[in-house]
């Protein structure tokens, strides 16, 4: 089993990295944990537990046999950027004031971090670069082999992002009034940026830049 630990560690540096890196998921961790608490900054970083299955196997069997593989993750990103652009609209127009979530809002907190990451390319450009050739790799020398890659990968990267929903979600504390609109404010504009990137982004993979 000594042989699999380079497969756990490698699984936590990239976990590590997803989960601290800056993005359109972390940003909205963050602006979902100030506006309605930890609970519901935590349902977005969970996100890429319930997305990440689906994804790889569209990378993997689906993207990878595709004649255009640029093309597909154009269109991808191009979504992306609708819905960033979306949820940037929604940081713009929040009330003025700290929000106690519902029951809907939960709902829409699950909803928002699963579209973020169906329509961000970037966990398809992972899992068809880096991903899928670590597990083909682990796999040929022992399934046991994925399992830790998977573990590693996992538990950093949403513990990252949770970590991160736990020190913005206490910092409603001393976000009151004018304060705390401007940091919704500023997420709002970073979202607006992210939305930019994967706007150029879709193009260049669309070859119309």
């Amino acid at each position: 089993m000594s042989e699999g630990w380079p497969y756990l560690l490698t699984g936590i540096v990239v976990g590590l990295a997803g989960g601290f890196s800056p993005g359109p998921i972390t940003t909205l961790v963050i602006a979902q944990s100030l506006r309605y608490g930890i609970r519901e900054g935590v349902k977005i970083a969970v996100a890429p537990i319930l997305t990440d299955a689906p994804i790889a196997i569209v990378a993997i069997f689906v993207i990878g046999r595709l004649a255009d593989a640029k093309g597909a993750l154009g269109i991808i990103a191009l979504l992306g950027a609708a819905f960033l652009t979306y949820l940037a609209y929604d940081s713009f127009t929040t009330p003025p004031s700290l929000t106690v979530a519902t029951e809907e809002d939960g709902l829409n907190s699950l909803r928002k971090g699963a579209l973020t990451n169906f329509v961000n390319p970037n966990p398809y450009l992972f899992w068809f670069t880096i991903g899928a050739p670590i597990v083909h790799e682990a796999s040929t020398v022992n399934y046991w082999f994925v399992g830790m890659f998977l573990v590693g990968l996992y538990v950093c990267l949403v513990g990252g992002k949770i970590t991160l929903a736990i020190v913005a979600g206490r910092g409603r504390v001393w976000l009151k009034g004018p304060a705390y609109i401007y940091v919704i404010r500023a997420l709002g504009v970073a979202l607006v940026l992210f939305a930019i990137k994967f706007t150029r982004d879709g193009l260049t993979y669309l070859d119309l830049l």
